[in-house]
C-alpha cells in the first residue's frame, strides 16, 4: 500500500457487511483516510471485534448490528448514524449472498429470491433509507463482481444478480446525479471467508492465478484502494461507471 492520504477528513461512510473480507478492508483504509466508518454485520460478537480493531488503528468507527433483510434495522443504520454523526457522505454497500452452487435450472425458488433479496433489492433498500441525507458531493459505491461479466457455473446466478448491479450503477447514478455520485467496484478474486473456495485448493488458486495477467489474486487492500478512490473528490467527474480490479481477467472490451 502506498502513502496514504486524508481524503476523507470530515467525512461520514457507512460500509455494509463490513466486519470481514473487503467490506472490513474498504472500512479500514476509509478510515485511515479520515472518515468516521459505520462498520455492520449480522453478529453483534463480529461487529464488535471489527470496532476494537479498527480502533486499534486510531479509526474513528460506531458498530451496528444490521442485517439487510431486516426494514427495521435498515432504518435503524441510517438514523443512528445521523444522530451519532449529523450527516452521510459516503455509501458503500457490499452485502452479498452467495448460499448455492447449483445450476441456474437446478436452483430452488427460495435460493432465488435470497440471492435476489439480498444482492440487489437490499442495496435499493438502503438507499432509500439513506437517499433524504445525501447532500452534493457524496458518494455511492455498489460491490459487485467479475463475475457479473462472465458468470461461472459453479456461481451462476450469484454472477447474475452482480450483473443486475452493474445496470443499477447506471440507473441510479442518473437518478441520483447531479449531488450524488454512483459507481461500482468488479472485485476479481480475493481470498476471503466470503470466497472460501479459492483458497481451499491449491489447484484452484494456482488456476485463477493464471487466469489472471499479474498473475496473483487480489487482496482485500486492492479492493479498499479503488472504493476509495471512486468515493473521493479524485473521482468527482466519474458517475455510473463500474472498475473492473481483477488483475486483467477479461470483462469487456
Amino acid at each position: 500500500m502506498g502513502k496514504i492520504g486524508k481524503r476523507f477528513q470530515g467525512k461520514v461512510a457507512i460500509v455494509t457487511a463490513s466486519t470481514q473480507g473487503i467490506g472490513f478492508g474498504i472500512a479500514e483504509r476509509l478510515g485511515l483516510e479520515g472518515a468516521s466508518v459505520v462498520i455492520s454485520s449480522r453478529k453483534q460478537i463480529n461487529v464488535d471485534e471489527a470496532v476494537e480493531k479498527l480502533k486499534a488503528k486510531g479509526i474513528e468507527v460506531y458498530g451496528l448490528v444490521f442485517h439487510v433483510s431486516n426494514p427495521q434495522q435498515r432504518k435503524n443504520l441510517i438514523e443512528k448514524t445521523i444522530q451519532k454523526y449529523g450527516k452521510i457522505d459516503v455509501v458503500v454497500s457490499n452485502a452479498a449472498a452467495n448460499p448455492s452452487v447449483d445450476s441456474i435450472l437446478e436452483t430452488k425458488e427460495s435460493v432465488l429470491d435470497k440471492l435476489w433479496e439480498i444482492n440487489v433489492k437490499s442495496s435499493i433498500l438502503v438507499l432509500q433509507e439513506a437517499a433524504p441525507y445525501l447532500k452534493k458531493g457524496s458518494s455511492v459505491i455498489l460491490i459487485s463482481s467479475i463475475a457479473g461479466y462472465q458468470p461461472e457455473s459453479s456461481m451462476a446466478m450469484y454472477g447474475v444478480t452482480k450483473t443486475a448491479l452493474l445496470g443499477l450503477t447506471k440507473a441510479l447514478a442518473a437518478e441520483m446525479a447531479p449531488n450524488t455520485r454512483v459507481n461500482c467496484v468488479a472485485p476479481g478474486f480475493v481470498p476471503t471467508h466470503f470466497a472460501a473456495f479459492i483458497t481451499t485448493s491449491a489447484d484452484v488458486r494456482k488456476a485463477i492465478e493464471d487466469k489472471t495477467l499479474l498473475n496473483r489474486l487480489g487482496t482485500t487492500e486492492d479492493m479498499a484502494a479503488a472504493t476509495a478512490f471512486l468515493a473521493s473528490d479524485d473521482a468527482s467527474y466519474i458517475t455510473g461507471e463500474t472498475l473492473v480490479v481483477a488483475g486483467g481477467i477479461p470483462s469487456r472490451l
